[in-house]
């Protein structure tokens, strides 16, 4: 649940960031505004709109970076298996249990898993 909360934001954070960098303007509309161009501070001022639309932008992308680290460690925490001592007890066999019928043996004198090697 808590994942897909996250990443609903994350994709509101995203849209958000890519809105307001193309709703801001670049360094070339500025020349062209000194030449007439356009009315360059008609809604928030002449510098209003960069620094209220700059905030903005720091802010969603502070929250996007922090959401991505969040999501990373939920994504990689799911994954990993918390074994305690009493859940590898309740796994492992019995000293004097056999093993169940058809498990291969190994021989007498020799370790479980080891290779017959020749001699050179």
């Amino acid at each position: 649940m808590l994942h897909a909360v996250l990443l609903v934001i994350q994709i509101i954070a995203g849209l958000c960031i890519v809105a307001l960098v193309l709703l801001q303007h670049g360094q070339g509309a500025d020349a062209g505004a000194g030449f007439g161009a356009g009315a360059s501070g008609t809604v928030f001022g002449a510098r209003g709109a960069s620094t209220a639309l700059s905030r903005t932008t720091a802010i969603f992308a502070v929250v996007f970076m922090l959401n991505s680290a969040a999501l990373t460690y939920l994504s990689t925490r799911a994954h990993v298996q918390h074994k305690t001592i009493l859940n590898l007890a309740a796994e492992a066999p019995a000293a004097g249990a056999k093993a169940p019928a058809g498990t291969p043996q190994a021989p007498a004198g020799k370790p479980a898993g080891s290779a017959h090697v020749p001699p050179k």
